[in-house]
């Protein structure tokens, strides 16, 4: 078996322990969907690396004085924020190898008229036009 922070290693004790709390609060940020732990056929709880990590963050949040709804939020939002860099990354890498697979297929120019496309050989017509940029 491989070890990793998404393991699920901890029985409730432990991770609370970890975590600085009282079991009977991860037991309740269960209940609110603040942490959810995966469950044993007995139905006990596990918690891993990543789920101490976030009851940290729960507890720090809590110190400053966000709300359980608050805290529920924020972490709805860092995970939606993780999901999209993730997403992103995806789409940059199949973007490169996709331009990488067709050499010289995408050729640009910038000229007076914006930004033209150029085919493989094809370069662009010189002009002598100066454009001037100004801000609004």
């Amino acid at each position: 078996m491989e070890l990793s922070e998404t393991t699920p290693l901890f029985v409730i004790s432990v991770a609370a322990e970890l975590a600085q709390m009282h079991p009977q609060t991860l037991r309740q940020y269960d209940r609110l969907g603040l942490v959810c732990p995966t469950r044993t056929e007995g139905k006990s709880r596990r918690y891993t690396m990543r789920d101490v990590a976030r009851l940290r963050e729960i507890a720090r949040l809590s110190q400053e004085g966000v709300s359980l709804e608050g805290i529920r939020r924020v972490l709805e939002l860092v995970n939606e924020n993780s999901e999209l860099n993730q997403r992103v990354r995806d789409l940059e890498r199949e973007l490169a190898d996709q331009i990488m697979s067709q050499p010289g297929k995408r050729v640009f120019a910038a000229g007076d008229q914006g930004v033209i496309r150029l085919n493989p050989g094809q370069r662009p017509e010189r002009s002598g036009s100066i454009v001037l940029w100004r801000r609004k």
